[in-house]
Protein backbone atom coordinates (compact mmCIF):
# COMPACT_ATOMS: atom_id res chain seq x y z
CA UNK A 1 0.00 0.00 0.00
CA UNK A 2 1.36 3.40 -0.98
CA UNK A 3 1.93 6.15 1.58
CA UNK A 4 1.00 8.77 -1.00
CA UNK A 5 -2.23 10.66 -0.31
CA UNK A 6 -5.20 9.86 -2.52
CA UNK A 7 -5.37 13.45 -3.70
CA UNK A 8 -2.20 15.22 -4.73
CA UNK A 9 -1.25 18.36 -2.84
CA UNK A 10 -0.83 21.66 -4.62
CA UNK A 11 2.61 23.24 -4.41
CA UNK A 12 1.29 25.74 -1.86
CA UNK A 13 -0.18 22.95 0.29
CA UNK A 14 3.04 20.94 0.01
CA UNK A 15 5.19 23.89 1.09
CA UNK A 16 2.82 24.66 3.95
CA UNK A 17 2.95 21.02 5.06
CA UNK A 18 6.76 21.11 5.01
CA UNK A 19 6.67 24.28 7.13
CA UNK A 20 4.37 22.59 9.68
CA UNK A 21 6.53 19.45 9.84
CA UNK A 22 9.66 21.56 10.29
CA UNK A 23 7.98 23.53 13.05
CA UNK A 24 6.92 20.30 14.77
CA UNK A 25 10.47 18.92 14.62
CA UNK A 26 11.89 22.20 15.90
CA UNK A 27 9.39 22.19 18.76
CA UNK A 28 10.36 18.63 19.77
CA UNK A 29 14.09 19.44 19.53
CA UNK A 30 13.63 22.49 21.75
CA UNK A 31 11.54 20.52 24.26
CA UNK A 32 14.49 18.09 24.62
CA UNK A 33 16.44 20.97 26.20
CA UNK A 34 13.95 21.32 29.09
CA UNK A 35 15.82 20.18 32.21
CA UNK A 36 12.97 18.51 34.14
CA UNK A 37 11.76 15.15 32.79
CA UNK A 38 8.17 15.75 33.97
CA UNK A 39 8.09 19.12 32.19
CA UNK A 40 9.60 17.60 29.02
CA UNK A 41 6.94 14.86 29.01
CA UNK A 42 4.14 17.37 29.56
CA UNK A 43 5.35 19.65 26.75
CA UNK A 44 6.02 16.75 24.36
CA UNK A 45 2.53 15.32 24.98
CA UNK A 46 0.99 18.78 24.58
CA UNK A 47 2.81 19.43 21.28
CA UNK A 48 1.93 16.02 19.85
CA UNK A 49 -1.72 16.41 20.82
CA UNK A 50 -1.98 19.91 19.34
CA UNK A 51 -0.43 18.92 16.02
CA UNK A 52 -2.47 15.70 15.87
CA UNK A 53 -5.71 17.54 16.71
CA UNK A 54 -5.17 19.96 13.83
CA UNK A 55 -3.85 17.38 11.35
CA UNK A 56 -7.02 17.35 9.24
CA UNK A 57 -7.34 21.16 8.98
CA UNK A 58 -7.79 22.37 5.42
CA UNK A 59 -8.72 26.06 5.78
CA UNK A 60 -5.58 27.91 4.65
CA UNK A 61 -6.24 30.96 6.85
CA UNK A 62 -6.75 28.75 9.92
CA UNK A 63 -3.56 26.82 9.14
CA UNK A 64 -1.57 30.06 8.80
CA UNK A 65 -2.97 31.22 12.15
CA UNK A 66 -2.00 27.91 13.79
CA UNK A 67 1.52 28.16 12.34
CA UNK A 68 1.85 31.67 13.77
CA UNK A 69 0.63 30.49 17.19
CA UNK A 70 3.00 27.51 17.16
CA UNK A 71 5.92 29.81 16.23
CA UNK A 72 4.97 32.09 19.13
CA UNK A 73 4.88 29.13 21.55
CA UNK A 74 8.25 27.95 20.24
CA UNK A 75 9.83 31.39 20.71
CA UNK A 76 8.38 31.63 24.24
CA UNK A 77 9.85 28.23 25.09
CA UNK A 78 13.25 29.17 23.66
CA UNK A 79 13.21 32.44 25.61
CA UNK A 80 12.28 30.66 28.84
CA UNK A 81 15.06 28.13 28.34
CA UNK A 82 17.59 30.88 27.64
CA UNK A 83 16.53 32.77 30.78
CA UNK A 84 16.73 29.59 32.87
CA UNK A 85 20.29 28.95 31.67
CA UNK A 86 21.55 32.45 32.47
Amino acid sequence: MSKLPRTALTLKQFLQRQKVLGLYRSMLRTIREVPEEADRKYLRDWAREEFKRNKEATNQDAIRMMITQANNHLQELKTSLALAKS
